[in-house]
């Protein structure tokens, strides 16, 4: 079931509905859809938007996950024993039911549901639901329930619940709880594997009104208390404290009359011992609630927060995209944007915490961090400077991790593993099971090196966005320079006189290694290759930009010579690219003897062939016999870099790259991705946008629906994609828009359709907040009024200085 939202007259409505997420009556297929869509958070924790009453059960799955807490445990798969780091699914604060009598408690699979609907609101990070629900005594209850995580005071949340006898008098039991008996169980394909991270240590009466329970993760120790206030107002009430096996909470009972009213307000605190300023996770979350205000005035606080984050992210539109109609398009966008922030907030910056691959929405990837960031940031770096230097953070703490790994692995510099957690370490998984034959198969994943290129990108597209020398010269410089060592340790010189790269993959999960090869890995991956020249280049650039103090300590600490830098300018001179005849850039060397897949036929037997790899597993086939793609591989070159950009970077190469090259390669690929990642769609709108407009709007469209429509087919339940979610809006912004932060300018190309209207977004470029509004090959930029210098905007050949209060004009001068 999509989410229905009800027709509106145009006009200021129509907007108001745009900030409107609805989801209409009760489909149990749909639950875990809608759960991790209504998911709220601020950061630092996120809920599901499960039901308050509901428990995991198959249908429902509540689960509330903080940032950067992570523990281990250990199976035996395949015959081996593998200890796996996982995101913990924290105690459900949420637990609150009713029951009619001595009846029992509601559950909506026992009872008639005569309406529901469930509203999430983006402006407001609310979520509201209106039920009513009829029993076998032909008693008619309703229940209006709203609940926030809150944005302003990170530690808390609130559920607010009004519980109206319709058509009945007698007697109403309410129990408002903390469930501690969590396990990690939202993804099937785990489940056969350990998943109890957690033993509950404590579970006591704090105060009259509240409760706490506090537990430890079995592993890593990390310890976690979740307070909950429980007030009721409306009829007088008698209250009992109940405990259970890991779970604890009160249970009040009063009599109602006919079409009265009971209001249950919950506000909670969660507390974990990787805070910051807490001595005891369980004395503070106490503390907390005695001096917390009612759910009213916590909300009111929470939605001024949300207010303030919307005005940095502002995104309008005239009109929509596509199919899409404006407010649709609005709507997707902002949820997008709404989710981003949820995983990632101010309340991030004192956190050790990096961008989960899923969010914290769900327990798909086990919460790791894989290259996410190289999407997300864009969209932050642009708005939230402070807030991207964090997450930045997160990779260069673990830049001595990176580094033992590269020691390990007979390299030198630092390699950063694919999918990290807690410190740092390879957490990819060695096997894999595949459920459509039920086979465990080797892992290789790690082999996707590439990710520390992706490290190195951000930190040097935060530098241009930003100009934060201090952040550069204290952590950012030294993390690119051991990347580039890295690579240029792993880039050797071949009887061709080329350097070469062997043993990797790209960000094509699908091939792994040549057919008849016993060793895992590619050779000449283009997309690292090309990159590994870029970073190599950048080293010297972040060299140069710190002062001269700072930069002789680099090379002093590092033992970086002036023979290594010689021989990284070299590399970055002779770098191998695999090409075809025809000019096409090939994904990696030995990709044009691969076989050609029957796409017609595997569409007809299988409809979705997103996951061609287990497809073909089950057939007794490897994926790796043919040309095809899971995600665009080559085409992210195109996706990073501007055309000239990446051209010049090839020349420099020694090759060419003639403009009838590009659509080629991009049409060449297109007609061999599978498009089993969420990304995949989105790079092939970027690429598609500056070539063929009109067909990238399939993928834009694609993009922006993959978990709203849930394309992938069940996967959005396990947790949203943040990284197609960051992708959507940023493929407004700085692809639409044009906006690129090179050269110590920011740079504006527009390719927004004139049919589509106006476009509107706000950013902030080297602490200067500036309003872009782009139509057709038209953009306007406005500079706030108040302090701070100028910074430079260019479009084509035109660069102008643009003063606080300024503004400027640029027509369809801009190549």
């Amino acid at each position: 079931m999509c989410p229905r939202i009800t027709p509106v007259a145009v006009g200021e409505q129509e907007q108001d509905d745009a900030w409107v997420l609805a989801f209409d009556g009760w489909d149990p297929a749909d639950e875990g859809r809608r759960e991790a869509l209504c998911t709220l958070g601020n950061g630092r924790f996120a809920s599901r938007g499960a039901h308050p009453e509901s428990r995991a059960d198959g249908v429902h799955y509540p689960g509330t996950y903080a940032a950067g807490i992570y523990n281990r445990l250990r199976d035996e798969l395949a015959g081996e024993v593998v200890e796996t780091e996982s995101i913990v699914n924290l105690p459900n604060w949420l637990d609150l039911r009713f029951a009619v009598g001595d009846g029992d408690w509601v559950a909506l699979s026992a009872v008639e549901v005569g309406h529901q609907r469930v509203e999430l609101d983006l402006r407001r990070g609310v979520l509201s639901r209106w039920l009513t629900v009829l029993d076998d005594a032909g008693r008619r209850t309703s229940v209006h329930q709203r609940r926030f995580v809150d944005m302003a005071r990170g530690d808390l949340a609130g559920l607010h619940t009004v519980v109206t006898a319709e058509n009945w008098a007698g007697r109403l039991r309410v129990s408002s709880g903390i469930d501690g008996a969590v396990t990690n169980a939202g993804v099937a394909r785990y489940r056969s594997m350990g998943s109890r991270h957690l033993r509950v240590t404590e579970a006591r009466q704090a105060a009259g009104d509240t409760v706490l329970l506090v537990a430890r993760t079995t592993q890593s120790e990390a310890e976690v208390a979740v307070a909950a206030r429980t007030r009721v107002a409306g009829t007088p009430v008698t209250a009992r404290v109940w405990t259970e096996p890991g779970r604890i909470g009160h249970e009040f009972v009063c009599e109602l009359a006919e079409g009265g009213s009971v209001a249950v307000e919950k506000v909670v605190a969660l507390v974990t011992s990787r805070d910051v300023a807490v001595s005891r996770p369980a004395t503070a979350a106490v503390q907390l609630l005695a001096g917390a205000p009612d759910f009213e005035v916590l909300r009111a606080g929470h939605e001024t927060a949300w207010a303030a984050l919307w005005r940095r992210f502002r995104l309008d539109l005239t009109d929509g995209v596509g199919t899409l109609p404006a407010p649709e398009t609005l709507r997707v966008l902002r949820m997008s944007a709404f989710h981003v922030l949820q995983t990632v907030s101010l309340h991030n910056v004192d956190l050790d915490a990096g961008v989960p691959a899923r969010g914290l929405h769900g327990e798909a990837y086990r919460g790791h961090v894989f290259w996410d960031e190289l999407f997300v940031l864009p969209m932050l770096t642009l708005r939230l400077p402070g807030l991207a230097r964090s997450l930045l953070r997160y990779r260069t703490r673990r830049l001595d991790a990176a580094r033992r790994s590269a020691r390990e692995a007979g390299h030198t510099g630092a390699m950063f593993p694919w999918q990290s957690g807690s410190d740092g370490r390879e957490e990819s998984q060695r096997v894999h099971l595949n459920p459509r034959s039920g086979h465990w198969i080797v892992d290789i994943s790690c082999l996707q090196r590439h990710v520390g290129l992706a490290v190195a990108w951000d930190i040097w597209q935060y530098h241009q966005a930003t100009a934060d020398r201090e952040f550069l010269a204290d952590h950012g410089a030294e993390t690119l320079l051991e990347i580039a060592r890295f690579f240029a340790g792993l880039a050797t010189r071949g009887a061709d006189g080329r350097h070469h790269i062997r043993g990797v993959m790209g960000p094509d999960e699908f091939s792994s290694r040549l057919p008849g090869r016993v060793g895992p890995g590619l050779d000449d991956n283009a997309y690292t290759n090309v990159l590994t020249a870029w970073v190599l280049q950048r080293a010297g650039d972040a060299l140069d930009a710190v002062p001269s103090t700072r930069r002789a300590e680099l090379q002093e600490q590092l033992g970086l010579g002036a023979a290594e830098l010689a021989r990284w300018g070299e590399v970055s001179r002779t770098m191998y690219v695999p090409f075809h005849p025809d000019g096409v850039i090939s994904q990696f060397e030995g990709y044009s003897d691969l076989l050609e897949l029957d796409w017609d036929d595997y569409r007809s037997r299988y409809g979705d062939i997103g996951r061609l790899d287990r497809i073909l597993e089950a057939e007794g086939r490897s994926v790796d016999d043919y040309k095809v793609s899971k995600q665009a591989d080559v085409l992210m070159l195109f996706y990073l870099m501007s055309a000239d950009e990446l051209r010049a970077l090839l020349e420099r190469l020694g090759y060419a790259l003639p403009p009838e090259a590009i659509p080629r390669t991009i049409d060449y690929y297109l007609a061999r991705t599978a498009h089993g990642s969420t990304l995949s769609a989105l790079v092939h709108a970027w690429v598609l946008a500056r070539a063929n407009r009109e067909n990238a709007l399939e993928h834009v469209e694609r993009t922006l629906l993959g978990d709203l429509a849930d394309l992938q087919g069940g996967t959005t339940a396990e947790g949203i994609h943040i990284g197609s979610m960051a992708g959507g809006v940023d493929l407004l912004q700085r692809c639409f828009a044009g906006v690129e932060t090179r050269e110590d300018t920011l740079w504006l190309n527009p390719h927004w359709p004139r049919k589509f209207g106006r476009l509107t977004v706000a950013v902030q470029y080297r602490g200067q907040p500036l309003t872009i509004e782009v139509a057709d090959r038209e953009v306007a930029v406005a500079a706030a009024p108040g302090p701070g210098p100028a910074v430079r905007v260019g479009c084509g050949a035109e660069i102008r200085d643009l003063h606080p209060g300024d503004s400027a004009l640029f027509r369809a001068g801009c190549p």
